[in-house]
């Protein structure tokens, strides 16, 4: 199975970053003939501190991610945190997304079914890659007809994560999309005095991890200044170095 890509900035900021990460994606895209999805959040409800920005919310940011797709022609996915939401976001994106510590709700699971899209859901960090059938179970009984399953690291004491790649060949009994979060993998949730921090640095070795034990997917959250993201910046990767490590997993 050839490998997708899903990339783009944590949180819908600006068109002006929207519209820099998009033409770089593009430019990807067209040289090495590589499928990816612009990936961007119109709200994240699940920050660490009330006064963390959250994104513009899901009337706005859904016109914002249309209008990416219609400039750029490349297919979105973005997440989604309320039921509600399932049937305005099907109608946009291409892909959604199932947030890793609500990968067990049931209502949000069976409405993301139901609008037909592809769900890629997050393994939560407190579950095992074989714990993953069950969500897996609900959307397909639910009518979706395409599961991907991402690994993003699991709880290991405090403020930090670990990854056991195991996982993704468990989780390769469920569903053939595996994917490989390489930048939320590195994330230190709540470590950075009200906001996650983060190891950009091992980004690439654990893309190549995730490479040798038979990802089918890549997650990468990438930004043209990471050091003045809105969201998730110690863990995102610049923009300008995002070719190279894409080009370390496809030759």
């Amino acid at each position: 199975m050839k490998p997708i890509f899903i990339a783009g900035p944590c949180v819908i900021e600006s068109q002006s970053v929207l519209d820099e990460v998009a033409q770089e994606l593009l430019r990807l895209h067209n040289k090495y003939d590589v499928e990816i999805y612009f990936k961007a959040s119109f709200d994240k409800a699940n920050r660490t501190s009330i006064h963390s920005y959250r994104g513009p919310g899901l009337e706005k940011g859904l016109t914002m991610l249309s209008d990416v797709k219609s400039a750029y022609g490349l297919p979105l996915l973005t997440d989604i945190h309320e039921s509600y939401q399932a049937k305005p976001v099907g109608e946009v994106v291409d892909v959604i997304q199932i947030p890793a510590f609500l990968c067990r709700q049931t209502d949000l699971l069976v409405e993301a079914a139901k609008t037909g899209k592809p769900v890629n859901i997050k393994k939560a960090q407190f579950l095992s890659g074989l714990d993953m059938q069950y969500p897996v179970e609900k959307c397909r009984e639910s009518g979706a007809v395409d599961v991907w399953l991402t690994e993003r690291g699991n709880m290991y004491g405090y403020n930090n994560l670990a990854v056991d790649f195991r996982n993704l060949a468990d989780m390769k009994r469920y569903t053939p999309r595996v994917i490989m979060d390489c930048t939320h993998s590195v994330q230190r949730p709540g470590a950075a005095g009200g906001k996650s921090g983060g190891n950009r640095e091992f980004v690439p070795a654990m893309a190549l991890a995730a490479k040798a034990f038979g990802a089918t997917g890549y997650f990468f959250e990438i930004h043209p200044d990471p050091e003045k993201a809105l969201s998730d910046g110690p863990n995102m990767l610049y923009l300008k170095d995002f070719e190279q490590v894409l080009l370390s997993l496809i030759d």
